[in-house]
């Protein structure tokens, strides 16, 4: 811990309350804070003794957006090395574009979470997990709310989404259980859409942003002067949901105590706020997410067993995306074809070679974090297309790469673009086609025309048409 008491973290915040709050997080993560409350205080304090020894600032993005961008240009001209996170209440995705094309290394929404601030800052100063290309970003493009918007052919991942679109049309609860950023929140709104209770309430609740003090009455709700502090009547989100959905994300980490307080309340079907003297019946499905597997906490004795039983109606495993390598290019072309909607941003193309990289990557953040590093790569991409130039960091934790014998398993074995990014003729493309397909069968023509869905004598006429030798 003695490198991390020497970091230090400028605070650009005018605003005390959650000045003390940034200044008390960050400090768990072995950080000092120095807190300034204006632009040029900031700038000046770059060029004292003190601010020579800064590690990352955050900049709470008060002003008007382009006074921000100016700040953030500044600040990175004056020390190009040093990380810079903007906070901001804006979900514009024409904000994050211009600051990190300003040189902010990563864009937090307020509300933010202790544990994504403190995620934030542990990337700025850890090397061998930040390279700024992978830094996590919290803004996110609007989610799709629908079956279809699930990208991959992946068989686990097919039979995820088939049990997942069966529950969506019951009333059970549902345990979806798999590692960060593999789509648990994206598949919990799809069943909600696609669910009967579609139009009722649905509320999301991440059990690890919450403090533990408050997490009792957030779920149950509380009387008037319950507690102290408890001065006016709230109502719990299980009781708020009566009807709908509530979705308890990292479940996990619900502390015994909470965890027979639910367990009682989903088999009685009713809750009793703190301080109440009367239940109240509740009709609430519970979609509980997992990061880890709640079996495995079960057996080791941190999670009730009862409780895991009474959420694993239906039980929902996604696969890691690296289980799944041959759906990243697919993912990719699908996260640039929305990214090129968002203001400030454009539709690109991405080379095959490009897409090699990204699956040759075993993605620790899975599908969030390959989103993440596409959205990055385009806001500073010049060309119509990425090419394998456009992620350094992976290319240097990669190292060199042979670019021939990608094997159609993993999504590219066509190539389907030029090395500038468009798309090649559909001729050439047709060709390589047939001539994967009579390697991959090993020459049995037969078999080659039935798996290509043509007649065998459309399939010897086109191997004379496209100058293709045929091996059978």
């Amino acid at each position: 811990m003695a490198e991390a008491e020497q970091r230090l973290l400028m605070l650009i915040d005018d605003e005390p309350a959650q000045s003390r709050l940034i200044t008390a997080l960050a400090a768990r993560e072995g950080w000092r804070t120095l807190v300034v409350r204006d632009s040029e205080t900031a700038v000046a304090t770059l060029g004292t003794r003190q601010g020579m020894q800064l590690s990352a600032i955050i900049l709470d993005q008060w002003v008007p957006g382009d006074q921000a961008c100016e700040l953030i240009g500044e600040l990175k001209e004056r020390r190009p090395a040093l990380p810079i996170l903007m906070l901001t209440a804006s979900t514009s995705p024409l904000l994050a574009v211009e600051a990190m094309r300003a040189g902010a290394t990563d864009y937090l929404v307020k509300p933010v979470s202790p544990d994504r601030l403190m995620q934030a800052l542990r990337n700025t100063t850890t090397r061998e997990t930040s390279h700024d290309e992978l830094t996590p970003l919290t803004e996110k493009m609007p989610g799709l709310l629908d079956f279809d918007s699930m990208i991959g052919t992946a068989p686990p991942f097919r039979d995820a989404l088939a049990k997942a679109a069966k529950a969506a049309r019951g009333h059970g609860a549902v345990l979806i259980e798999g590692e960060i950023g593999t789509g648990k929140e994206m598949l919990v709104r799809a069943m909600f859409a696609a669910s009967p209770r579609a139009k009722a309430p649905f509320r999301s609740i991440v059990i690890g942003s919450v403090p533990g003090s408050s997490l009792e009455s957030l779920l149950f709700g509380h009387e008037k002067g319950a507690f102290p502090g408890a001065f006016e009547r709230q109502i719990g989100a299980l009781q708020h949901c009566d009807g709908g959905t509530l979705l308890l994300d990292e479940v996990d980490r619900l502390s015994p105590e909470l965890q027979d307080r639910l367990a009682e309340a989903l088999a009685n079907r009713s809750i009793r706020p703190i301080g109440a003297n009367h239940s109240f019946r509740v009709d609430v499905r519970v979609i509980a997410a997992s990061n880890l597997p709640l079996a495995d906490l079960v057996a080791t004795g941190h999670f009730r067993p009862n409780l895991l039983e009474l959420l694993a109606n239906t039980s929902i495993v996604l696969p890691p995306l690296r289980e799944r390598t041959g759906d990243v290019p697919a993912l990719a072309r699908h996260f640039l074809a929305r990214i090129g909607e968002q203001p400030g941003l454009r539709p690109l193309g991405i080379t095959d070679t490009a897409l090699q990289l990204l699956s040759a990557f075993d993605w620790p953040g899975n599908v969030r974090q390959l989103q993440a590093v596409l959205f990055r790569a385009a806001v500073f991409c010049d060309g119509n297309a990425l090419t394998e130039d456009d992620f350094p960091q992976l290319s240097e934790m990669l190292g060199e790469m042979e670019t021939g014998g990608f094997s159609a398993q993993e999504g590219v074995g066509v190539q389907l673009y030029t090395a500038d990014g468009n798309l090649r003729p559909l001729e050439e493309i047709e060709a390589d086609v047939i001539r994967l397909a009579i390697g991959h069968y090993r020459g049995r023509m037969t078999e080659v025309a039935r798996r290509l869905g043509i007649g065998r004598s459309t399939l010897y006429r086109k191997l004379s048409d496209l100058g293709i030798e045929s091996a059978a």
